[in-house]
């Protein structure tokens, strides 16, 4: 393909990507009371193999072709057109993560430390464990690991995919409905954030932990945990120029969100060539970044755009991994049921359980329990990780997403209905 028949297809797939997304948005939220991320996720697969593809396949297959390109030596190559649309994917992820570090508010978690250390911890250690185990079963099936997984490396990969919370969608749904500053608010938000962070932890260690030669593992958990520490401790207060900047200049000038961007791809880079992900070195910096008036105006000028523009492709790329065709026997079904009811009992029922220990009545236990059951966008996130780097076989990465979609469409209706007809008084809020 030429430069300019890669632009034209890039350009029609985008059209197409964008209209469906938002077409599916608007029926999901109007008729079914939807967030955008569970629409998207739905479109993403509807634009794959398991209904355009099933409706259409030679256009399906023109317009995401999926076929490498054989060269005249037999060696298989990409196709451009879909290497040019990971790439804006994972550019979009990177900011993404960078917008959920911004999000991740260390004083939220000192309000509630300990109810929220009990909460995570539940939602943390049940389906990590049920997780493991169920791996150490599966992994010798042949159809769901790659060949050459570890069973220990496929326990603490699937264990932290069944410990991953939908962190973004908790935090909206939340500010959406003006209890994020109350009591049962601080408790869900610090939660969750611990939880996702603790997550993305596991996921650098699994990582690491896949390479069969130690000295690559050591490298890629030595590198990763000197990276949070100059992050940490060194970056932080150097970072604070960037707040400094926007007061002289009473905005956040593109100069200075372009150095933003410049530090946000470096990290990207680090961690990824250290052999983590470079999702992780973005949430680290964003985590870092200061609060205030920087990041609200970062927020402001990235936000739409990311979402909008960038996130949409990454659920379709998701939507192209995902063949619910691969899920073709009693077995698989069984396995696919076994998955799902694991992540409802592991992450909602443990973290509901939790919250009523920590103090919380029966209604508020319950709807932090549907919040952190939730997976979402970062579900799709750590499984796209594990089919890139050869951990999950294409029929496990569909049942993982089946899984995700399954509990991200329980959570709005459940908060709705738990929460319909209650009000928080001013006493309660922080």
């Amino acid at each position: 393909m030429s430069n300019f028949e890669i632009v034209l297809r890039l350009l029609l797939q985008l059209t197409v990507i964008l209209a469906t997304c938002r077409i599916v948005t608007i029926i999901g939220r109007r008729y079914l009371g939807q967030t955008d991320v569970v629409c998207e996720m739905i479109a993403g697969v509807m634009l794959g193999p398991s209904l355009f593809g099933a409706l259409a396949p030679s256009i399906q297959q023109w317009l995401f072709p999926k076929v490498p390109i054989i060269l005249a030596t037999g060696e298989k190559l990409p196709n451009p057109s879909m290497s040019i649309l990971f790439a804006i994917s994972q550019i979009g992820l990177v900011v993404y993560m960078l917008l959920i570090g911004l999000e991740f508010n260390t004083e939220i978690i000192k309000q509630r430390l300990k109810g929220a250390s009990f909460v995570s911890i539940a939602g943390i250690l049940v389906p990590f464990c049920l997780g493991s185990i169920a791996a150490f079963f599966l992994v010798n099936r042949g159809d769901l690991f790659k060949q050459g997984v570890s069973p220990w490396a496929a326990a603490l990969y699937l264990g932290a995919s069944m410990s991953i919370t939908a962190f973004p969608m908790l935090a909206r749904m939340l500010y959406e409905r003006g209890i994020a500053k109350t009591h049962f608010g601080t408790l869900a938000l610090a939660a969750g954030s611990i939880d996702d962070a603790t997550a993305w932890c596991l996921l650098a260690i699994v990582l690491a932990s896949i390479h069969t030669n130690t000295s690559i593992a050591a490298f890629a958990i030595g590198g990763g945990i000197a990276y949070v520490l100059l992050t940490t401790f060194v970056a932080r207060p150097a970072l604070t120029v960037f707040s400094k900047m926007v007061k002289r200049d009473g905005e956040l000038t593109v100069q200075t969100l372009t150095l933003v961007f410049t530090l946000l791809m470096f990290c990207a880079w680090i961690t990824d060539a250290v052999g983590i992900y470079a999702v992780f070195g973005a949430f680290i910096i964003g985590t870092a970044m200061p609060r205030g008036e920087f990041a609200e105006q970062l927020r402001e000028r990235t936000e739409f755009l990311t979402t909008a523009l960038l996130l949409p492709i990454f659920f379709v790329f998701s939507g192209l991994n995902t063949q619910i065709g691969l899920v073709n026997t009693p077995i698989l079904w069984a396995i696919t049921a076994l998955i799902v009811a694991i992540a409802i009992f592991g992450k909602g029922i443990a973290c509901m359980l939790a919250a009523k220990l920590a103090g919380e009545n029966w209604r508020e236990s319950a709807t932090i329990g549907a919040l952190m059951n939730a997976r979402g966008l970062m579900e799709l996130i750590i499984l796209n990780i594990g089919l890139e780097q050869g951990i999950i076989t294409p029929t496990l990465f569909t049942i993982m997403v089946i899984m995700a979609i399954v509990t991200t469409l329980m959570t709005s209706p459940l908060v709705n209905f738990l929460l319909h007809g209650t009000s928080y008084e001013r006493s309660q809020i922080i």
